[in-house]
């Protein structure tokens, strides 16, 4: 059985991968300081699959701590997931994003190098590529200068793991994704944000009353109806490609020792089509305000994810409507615990 560290992964997107590693025969420990999340995802992750992952509260910028657990460890492969995340919050705090998401990648990197772990996944994002000229968005697109220093954060990860990759016999894929949206099914785990920094925590906390009324930054964007579009896929597909990845890698069948995978819908959707689309799925209406545009905002991305298709056997199934449904149904859970 195969030993997979998942960094972050009792985050959103981590838990979720964690759950479906678990279901595909993977052993999972996790390495999570709980900055973003909170032990209730591992609970809700062994009822979900039957099996308790192993959890180690760690912060990733404590490089005896990494050391030590990879001394006592041994791992075949690693999906790194940990890193701050929220656009807003990066442009007002930019060192803590650079010392967190950088600090801790290095470290990993370090311990991976001298604990001879091979395989390395890293969650990257569509924020590499700044506000691209063409859509949609293809692996290939020129990445310009990021609009936060979150993205940016991204960006640097990408060269500091292409570097690394060049001087050892190590194989890595980054999985740059767009808008991750949904819950798992059950309803148990999902976007946990108490103060949302994303679009679908903040409509659900005001579906739910948490907020008074939604604020949709920017109406005048060169759009369909004026506010910006992106590119929402479901966090379940997210999941799914990573455990496809990390097969690839595995099972060595990546023609590169870095490759690079797009993973998003394909299809760009406006904020205000996005909240129709909540309160349609679940026949609630939506009190929202215009704001002023946020810094770090980008006008539309959305992506082509057809080399993902073609290397990885994988193309989203879930559809916006499902995860409006399923982002709903964790949202209530959350109400009732």
């Amino acid at each position: 059985m195969r030993n997979i560290l998942v960094t972050g992964g009792l985050g959103y997107i981590g838990s979720h991968t964690v759950v479906a590693l678990q279901q595909m025969g993977f052993k999972v420990n996790i390495i999570d300081d709980l900055s973003n999340a909170t032990e209730d995802a591992l609970y809700e992750i062994t009822e979900i699959t039957g099996i308790k992952p192993g959890f180690f509260c760690i912060d990733l910028k404590d490089q005896a701590e990494v050391y030590r657990f990879f001394e006592h460890n041994k791992i075949d492969g690693i999906i790194h997931f940990a890193a701050y995340k929220a656009v807003s919050e990066s442009v007002e705090k930019p060192l803590m994003y650079y010392r967190n998401n950088i600090l801790g990648l290095l470290n990993i990197l370090e311990a991976m190098e001298s604990h001879n772990v091979d395989h390395f996944i890293f969650s990257s994002s569509c924020t590499v590529y700044g506000q691209a000229d063409i859509m949609p968005i293809y692996e290939n697109t020129p990445l310009k200068n990021p609009e936060s220093p979150y993205g940016n954060t991204k960006k640097i990860g990408e060269e500091i793991i292409k570097d690394f990759i060049k001087i050892s016999n190590k194989s890595a894929i980054v999985l740059r994704y767009f808008n991750p949206v949904g819950s798992h099914p059950k309803g148990t785990i999902g976007d946990f944000q108490p103060v949302p920094n994303n679009l679908l925590p903040y409509i659900v906390q005001t579906a739910i009353g948490i907020k008074e009324s939604l604020n949709i930054f920017g109406h005048n964007y060169d759009t369909r109806d004026g506010t910006a579009i992106r590119d929402y896929i479901d966090v379940n597909d997210l999941a799914d490609a990573h455990v496809k990845a990390l097969k690839r890698l595995l099972s060595k069948s990546n023609k590169k020792n870095v490759e690079f995978f797009n993973l998003g819908s394909g299809i760009g959707s406006t904020v205000l089509e996005v909240v129709n689309a909540f309160e349609k799925a679940n026949n609630i209406k939506i009190k929202y305000e215009i704001k002023p545009r946020r810094a770090g905002d980008i006008e539309q991305a959305y992506a082509d994810y057809s080399l993902a298709k073609t290397e990885l056997n994988w193309e989203p199934r879930i559809s916006l409507e499902s995860s409006m449904k399923t982002a709903w149904k964790f949202q209530q859970y959350l109400s009732i615990k």
